[in-house]
């Protein structure tokens, strides 16, 4: 691997890490803490139903960013767009470290709350996109599974800080210290984590193969048009893999935000364990998936994007109704094994995802499509899971429903991915903007055409 390579993937998985990091940490602070803090005149489950409701919220902008964010890093590149998406996710986690409470300043709190989130979304739903693409476009074909899924392991690596920091504050403090000030400490601590995410970041190039397809697009006498919208020609062009990878999203990100969530809170006010416990059974589960990410990026460039993907959708849709029954035994060893058996499915899908994306679209539009159909899932699948599984368990007082709505989505992702064409070995500069990706698929590994760039 040259060394440029090794840069490039570096810069990914420590700026990914630092991005989920803030996202995540807003999602279990919303498990455990937001609802006393933010929303404490409610009963403790509708408290953290309103605490999910705000987490939610910042799902719905992860589309706009990744419009956004997909529409310039087509048109400028990739990586000012990823140094932009890291200051916006970390000024605005800094910022929730400083947040009065409901009780200092009323309503005005929750409010301020949600726009913070608002824009950590923006940012992340940016951030995924040029993250992975920046390393596919790097890499070469015949390992690109395996190098494309390093970014993906900043998810479980920044579960595993937020998770972790938030573990050691409430075994070292009261449940008075942390509600009091304890909890600001992670959120302030993203300051010094984005610092060191952009000094690396700020060292990488420019993807070379968006920089060719730049050249050749200024090179054509029809530039002006090409140069249009990237959604226009992603949805023209692009629209069926679009709608594969907002399908094969469904099961991957309902299950992973039901299973590092929602399951503090189950595990908390349900099952009785004590919040260090059920953040330690997240972190000890998040390491083990980084671990994995790799493994099973690596397996997919040996036998394909799909079988990989299709065993991960499955086993996570049967594995959702044994995860409620190891929690509900109240053994902690069994719930650790609840919850890594879980991520040990969703890291089968999550792996290849990256380089599974990558290889749909053409190089002019993929940060768009990629973004797109990542992130317009999200809204329906990310954004209510953690919502949805409460109200169920609010409602119900049963795991039940909660497994049947993962199962439900993993069937959805078994049909999307299995109407995919496989990727795997896929020339990304010969990949089709004008015929889709069936037109790549047929044409020789080496065949570029000026068109398809």
């Amino acid at each position: 691997m040259s060394r440029s390579l090794t840069r490039v993937v570096g810069a990914s998985l420590i700026g990914t890490t630092v991005e989920w990091y803030d996202y995540f940490l807003y999602g279990t602070a919303a498990a455990l803490v937001f609802g006393k803090v933010f929303f404490p005149h409610s009963d403790p489950l509708t408290g953290t139903l309103l605490a999910f409701v705000t987490y939610a919220l910042g799902f719905a902008a992860r589309p706009l960013g990744a419009l956004v964010f997909g529409h310039f890093g087509d048109r400028i590149g990739r990586k000012r767009l990823l140094v932009l998406s890291l200051l916006l996710m970390g000024g605005a986690t800094t910022l929730i470290g400083c947040l009065p409470t409901y009780q200092q300043v009323g309503v005005t709190a929750p409010i301020l709350l949600t726009v913070l989130r608002l824009v950590q979304g923006f940012a992340l739903g940016g951030e995924w996109g040029g993250a992975v693409l920046l390393v596919s476009e790097h890499g070469d074909q015949r390992r690109r599974g395996f190098w494309a899924s390093w970014p993906q392991g900043g998810a479980p690596a920044g579960n595993l800080l937020a998770a972790g920091v938030l573990s050691l504050l409430t075994g070292v403090q009261s449940e008075q210290q942390f509600l009091a000030w304890g909890w600001r400490v992670p959120f302030l601590l993203s300051a010094v984590l984005v610092m060191v995410g952009l000094w690396i970041r700020l060292g990488v190039d420019e993807s070379p193969l968006f920089q060719q397809a730049l050249a050749a697009a200024r090179s054509r006498e029809q530039a002006a048009a090409a140069e249009g919208l990237p959604l226009l020609a992603v949805l023209r062009h692009h629209w069926r893999d679009v709608l594969i990878a907002m399908g094969a999203r469904l099961a991957e990100n309902i299950s992973y935000y039901v299973m590092t969530t929602f399951v503090l809170v189950y595990a908390v006010s349900h099952a009785h364990f004590h919040k260090q416990s059920a953040l330690n059974a997240v972190l000890i589960g998040s390491a083990i998936q980084f671990a994995l990410i790799p493994l099973f990026g690596a397996l997919s460039d040996k036998v394909g994007r799909k079988p990989v993907y299709l065993v991960g959708a499955a086993g996570v849709g049967a594995w959702a109704f044994a995860f409620f029954g190891l929690v509900d035994a109240h053994s902690f060893g069994e719930l650790v094994l609840a919850v890594t058996v879980g991520l040990v499915f969703h890291s089968a899908m999550y792996a290849p995802q990256a380089a599974f994306f990558a290889e749909m679209f053409g190089t002019r539009m993929r940060y768009s499509g990629a973004s797109i159909g990542a992130q317009f899932s999200s809204v329906a699948a990310g954004a209510p899971a953690p919502l949805i599984a409460t109200a169920l368990l609010k409602d119900y007082g049963s795991a039940t429903p909660i497994a049947l709505y993962v199962a439900i989505a993993a069937v959805l992702t078994l049909v999307a991915v299995a109407c995919a064409r496989e990727t795997r070995g896929r020339d990304l500069a010969a990949v089709g903007a004008s015929s889709g990706t069936a037109g790549a698929a047929a044409r020789p590994a080496g065949g570029v055409v000026a068109a398809d760039l």
